[in-house]
């Protein structure tokens, strides 16, 4: 089944904001948030910084997850 971004935005991850903190991002995609700080500060998701807290956009997360999984841009999630 073939989603499309904007399917795949709406319905993963309904639980969480459109915008998160590192918290919230290593709890979405379960991992340590040692870790999740370092994705951040090596620049491998998108974010800007409100006073001293990263922000991270929910697209942001799905971008980087498509590089991850190997999808290229133009193409659709696939599920």
């Amino acid at each position: 089944m073939t989603l499309s971004t904007k399917d795949a935005y709406g319905l993963l991850f309904q639980g969480f904001p459109d915008v998160l903190t590192v918290p919230q991002l290593s709890r979405m995609l379960n991992i340590n948030e040692k870790t999740a700080y370092q994705l951040v500060r090596e620049k491998q998701i998108n974010h800007f910084k409100v006073g001293r807290t990263y922000r991270i956009p929910k697209v942001a997360v799905f971008s980087y997850l498509n590089i991850v999984a190997g999808v290229a841009d133009s193409q659709p999630c696939q599920i």
